[in-house]
């Protein structure tokens, strides 16, 4: 049981924060939600911060994979029953709003997912539409899911610095005077869509949008 006048009460400011003697990090918005959705709303949620943890990482592999959608390349043949993730899940929903039997059905969407992407199965662009479509009706309309804001920036941290690391890369090559990997380096950034400006205290980068 938890109570302020029990001393175990955590306010969802301090969740946020992390400043609860009884937290062991910040959580953010989306993973208390996802955590909480993951008991039925009728039942006990048993809190704990590897249960916080877990959910966490759970929420991150489901994003995951609903971005990894727009990496599929449709096929020819579907080796994959998409159609019936749609069926079970709406059948979970109508069983008492069961949030916790839908979010393991679209963890199994996630497994087809991750083995289309790995070449172990293969899926029609019609199939390929209803999965994109179960997954945005089940995660963000009835769930209310999405991308947590951190680990966008975090995301955005790391590909900056990927970035920032090849452009020393190609101010060495010029150093050396390599123009050959200098200029692959460049031309490649610039096929992905970045913008190299060069000056005279280094290479500054942008992507066009």
């Amino acid at each position: 049981k938890m109570g302020k006048s029990l001393g175990n009460f955590i306010t969802l400011e301090e969740f946020f924060t992390g400043s609860n003697k009884l937290l062991a990090q910040a959580y953010t918005p989306m993973t208390i939600r996802f955590f909480i959705l993951q008991a039925h709303y009728r039942s006990t949620v048993d809190f704990s911060n590897e249960a916080l943890q877990a959910a966490e990482k759970g929420l991150a592999r489901l994003m995951d994979a609903i971005r990894g959608l727009d990496k599929v390349v449709p096929a020819a043949t579907s080796t994959v029953d998409a159609k019936s993730l749609r069926a079970k899940c709406l059948e979970a929903m109508n069983d008492d709003l069961n949030s916790p039997i839908v979010i393991a059905h679209l963890f199994d969407g996630a497994k087809m997912v991750n083995n289309i992407l790995a070449g172990n199965d293969s899926i029609t662009a019609d199939d390929l539409h209803e999965l994109k479509e179960t997954f945005h009706l089940f995660s963000f309309d009835i769930l209310g899911l999405k991308e947590d804001n951190a680990s966008n920036e975090a995301r955005e941290a790391a590909f900056g610095k990927v970035v920032d690391m090849l452009l020393d890369e190609r101010a060495k090559a010029k150093a050396n005077k390599d123009w050959a990997t200098s200029d692959k380096i460049r031309n490649e950034l610039t096929a992905l869509g970045f913008e190299i400006k060069d000056g005279k205290e280094g290479s500054e980068w942008k992507l066009n949008k």
